[in-house]
């Protein structure tokens, strides 16, 4: 289960700030992109662990999930 809290971004879609999952709880260090869909809009993020997530949120209904779409983790060495 993805879980997360984010920043109030006015007319501005709002950006994660942290995001559990499971039983861990992650940092968002950077936003590395953002892009939008017909009903979701899509985050590139480089969380506290070193890994790239993207995640995705629902916007087309008004408390919309959020769904982990991808994970990479950091490069080693």
């Amino acid at each position: 289960m993805l879980r997360w809290n984010a920043t109030r971004g006015g007319r501005r879609m709002r950006s994660p700030l942290r995001f559990r999952l499971d039983e861990h709880e992650y940092r968002v260090e950077e936003v590395l992109d953002q892009w939008y869909g017909p009903d979701h809009v899509f985050f590139k993020i480089r969380a506290d662990d070193g890994g790239l997530y993207i995640l995705r949120h629902e916007t087309s209904v008004l408390e919309g999930g959020w769904e982990l779409v991808s994970f990479r983790e950091p490069r080693r060495g």
